[in-house]
């Protein structure tokens, strides 16, 4: 039996507006976007124009960086729209979908294909671009020869869609997929949660690890960690557990299936739901059956792509990344309360005993945006150290990145973490440092230094 790993460290949020155990599957819409802006890292060369016909897998643009990574489109149409911002800065290429889609075929049998023949396979579908490399959380180089490929199967976030419901039907194509990441590397880790029943149980030809403990368990980073840590000069592949499915559709299908299903969740949210989309939906369609409550007093809500503590603001043009799966919908906060450090503040939750809402541990609470104060220094709490389950120093760490100083970052971790790992640290911190931004300015360093 495999062996269960248990983390004291983390915390789970509990908030209003669990989506219901029930899944929409959308109609193809009207419009569909791919936003280089997704892709960490990427500098992107456009291959079509405004007007230009595409089938759903067709190259939309390539990274100049790495010209073997395509980057396509999830419908067939036509290109309607090739947004640029600032400096001609590419921001997204929109294709208006046909009603009827075809279909770019890519003709692969996975059972006798080498590994060239895949890596070939998902760089010309563009679903390379799912697989990412630690260190630095970035597309993943296709000459590289990972140690291991990591997969978590749940997400511990707040909110979180439950993948037994995302993945019932995808079993297929999910053992599809785990095939295919074995042609790339001989040892596949999928990360399962402890005492939950898993439809990913019957997953075959990969070392299954059991997890016990509150959020951050669902973080591939701290499955790594406690599994196989990333040292210098060592690389590891990770990729999300619905990319995997999607991977194994296009060998299954012998086309790009890009179909997710998406967690609408949120205290704003009136009918909170699953829906199963393409990914590059606009976020106004995927959010349009669950519906937004209406709004009185002046009050205001954020639509957040992905969960409260990672996720990215949004409006309702966006179009969805392949890194989501879920949708958030929040009060927008910011507002200040007279006194309120002296009130009793039962709605409020807090990692420390300043409220009474510790006396409620299983309360859900309706939480907004707001920071309940500003940016102030570093003040030394210890708080960091008992919310991230990861054997390294993290005040020290963000430290050594304000400072640049390079070989105090190797030796303290940055090769183990990327911004999700270190989310908790910002929720609970009372500096109110941005402290996901900041590991990625320490990544981008080590990059550009290495």
């Amino acid at each position: 039996m495999s062996k269960v790993i248990k983390l004291k460290q983390g915390l789970d949020i509990k908030l209003v507006g669990e989506a219901e155990k029930t899944v929409l599957e959308l109609p193809i819409g009207e419009r569909y976007a791919v936003s280089p802006l997704a892709f960490e890292g990427v500098v992107p060369k456009l291959l079509v124009a405004e007007g230009d016909k595409v089938m759903a897998g067709d190259a939309l643009f390539y990274d100049k960086a790495h010209p073997e990574v395509m980057f396509t489109s999830p419908v067939s149409g036509t290109v309607s729209a090739v947004r640029r911002g600032e400096k001609r800065k590419l921001l997204s290429i929109e294709v208006a979908a046909d009603a009827k889609q075809t279909y770019k075929p890519f003709n692969v049998n996975l059972a006798k294909a080498s590994r060239e023949q895949v890596v070939a396979a998902l760089l010309e579908s563009g679903l390379w671009a799912m697989i990412i490399q630690r260190p630095y959380g970035i597309i993943a180089n296709a000459k590289d020869m990972p140690k291991a490929i990591f997969v978590s199967g749940f997400d511990s976030a707040p909110l979180a869609p439950d993948m037994n419901i995302a993945l019932k039907d995808d079993l297929k194509a999910l053992q599809a997929g785990f095939d295919a990441l074995k042609k790339l590397c001989s040892t596949v880790h999928l990360g399962l949660k402890s005492g939950q029943k898993s439809i990913l149980e019957g997953i075959e030809g990969v070392e299954k690890h059991y997890f016990a403990g509150a959020h951050p368990a669902g973080n591939v980073g701290v499955q790594i960690h406690h599994i196989n840590p990333v040292n210098k000069g060592e690389v590891v592949w990770t990729v999300g557990i619905q990319n995997v499915a999607i991977i194994g559709r296009l060998f299954l299908e012998n086309k790009v299936n890009m179909t997710k299903t998406y967690a609408i969740t949120g205290s704003q949210v009136a009918h909170p739901q699953y829906v199963k989309a393409l990914v590059g939906s606009s976020v106004a369609d995927v959010i349009m059956p669950a519906r937004i409550k209406p709004q009185g007093g002046g009050s205001t809500f954020r639509i957040i792509e992905g969960n409260v503590l990672t996720g990215r603001k949004a409006s309702a043009n966006d179009s969805l990344g392949c890194y989501s799966s879920q949708v958030t919908v929040i009060p927008e906060g910011g507002e200040l309360e007279l006194i309120g450090w002296l009130a009793p503040r039962f709605h409020k939750f807090s990692v420390s005993r300043t409220y009474f809402s510790w006396l409620m541990p299983k309360k859900k609470y309706d939480l907004s945006t707001g920071l309940n104060g500003g940016e102030r220094p570093f003040v030394v709490t210890g708080l960091y150290e008992k919310y991230l389950p990861m054997d390294i120093y993290p005040m020290y760490l963000f430290k050594a990145i304000l400072a640049g100083d390079i070989e105090k970052m190797e030796n303290l971790g940055i090769y183990e973490i990327v911004e999700e790992d270190v989310a908790l640290c910002e929720f609970v911190d009372p500096s109110k440092q941005n402290l996901q931004a900041l590991v990625r300015d320490g990544i981008n360093l080590m990059i550009k230094e290495m």
